[in-house]
C-alpha cells in the first residue's frame, strides 16, 4: 500500500514539469502527507483540452457514498481490480490523474511487528508520478462538492519487496498523456501501464520513527538512519 508520501517540490515547478495551465494552488511543502489531506494532483480536462494542477482530498469518495468517512478506506486502488471494482471502475474509465511525489514511505515488518520505516526516492532526485484516480462527490447534507483521489498500487519491485509486498504505480513521463487522457487509449493499454517501477530508478534507505506520527511534517523525516 501507500499510506504516506512527500510532496515538497514547489508547486510552480510541478506546474512547469506537468504542463498545467491553471493558477498554481497555494500549498506548503508536505513531508508527511497522509490520508484526508488536500494534496496536489494533475488532471486533464477533455473540454478545455488542458491539464490542471489542483488540491484534492486523499481518499477517494465514490459518488454513491453517504458521507466522507468512506474516503480513508480508499486511499489506494489495487491495479489488479481497478477496472472492475465498483468503487473505482468509473473513475478508471473517465477520471484518471497523476500524483506528483518526491518520495514515499513504507514500513517493514520485523518479528511480526511493523516497526522499521523506510524512504523510497527517485534515483535521480527527480519526481515520481503516481497513477491515480479522482472522483467528484456531492454532500447530500449541504450540497458541498468534494474532489478526492486514490493512488493505484501494484506488486512491489525487487528493491521494495523486502520492505512491503506492494508499492505505488509510478508512471514514466512518456505514459502521462495516455493515463491522463491527453491521448486516446483502450482499457487494455491503460492496464498495461500498471507495472512495477524499475528498481534501478529508485533508492531505498531507513529513516527514523518520527514519520509514524502525522503531526511530524518537516525535512528531517527524510534524514537517513542506521538500520
Amino acid at each position: 500500500m501507500c499510506g504516506r508520501f512527500v510532496q515538497k517540490t514547489p508547486l510552480g515547478e510541478i506546474q512547469v514539469l506537468f504542463e498545467t495551465v491553471n493558477p498554481v494552488p497555494n500549498a506548503a511543502p508536505r513531508y508527511n502527507a497522509a490520508p484526508t489531506d488536500n494534496l496536489a494532483v494533475v488532471r486533464y480536462n477533455p473540454q478545455t483540452k488542458a491539464r490542471a494542477l489542483d488540491l484534492l482530498r486523499w481518499g477517494l469518495v465514490p459518488l454513491w457514498a453517504k458521507d466522507l468517512s468512506f474516503g480513508p478506506k480508499c486511499i489506494n486502488a489495487r491495479s489488479e481490480t481497478v477496472a472492475t471494482n465498483n468503487i473505482f471502475r468509473d473513475a478508471f474509465e473517465r477520471r484518471r490523474c497523476l500524483v506528483p511525489a518526491d518520495a514515499f514511505y513504507e514500513w517493514q515488518k520485523r518479528g511480526g511487528k511493523t516497526t522499521a520505516p523506510y524512504a523510497i526516492i527517485p534515483a535521480d532526485d527527480g519526481l515520481f508520478a503516481f497513477a491515480g484516480l479522482w472522483e467528484r462527490w456531492k454532500n447530500p447534507a449541504d450540497g458541498a462538492i468534494v474532489r478526492s483521489f486514490t493512488i493505484v498500487t501494484d506488486l512491489a519491485n525487487d528493491l521494495c519487496a523486502p520492505i512491503h509486498e506492494r508499492m505505488p504505480v509510478i508512471l514514466p513521463q512518456a505514459a502521462w498523456p495516455l493515463w491522463l487522457g491527453d491521448a486516446p487509449a483502450s482499457a487494455a493499454e491503460l492496464l498495461a501501464l500498471l507495472q512495477p517501477y524499475p528498481a534501478e530508478m529508485m533508492r531505498v534507505y531507513p529513516i527514523g520513527p518520527a514519520v509514524g506520527n502525522v503531526r511530524n511534517d518537516d525535512p528531517r523525516l527524510l534524514d537517513p538512519q542506521s538500520s
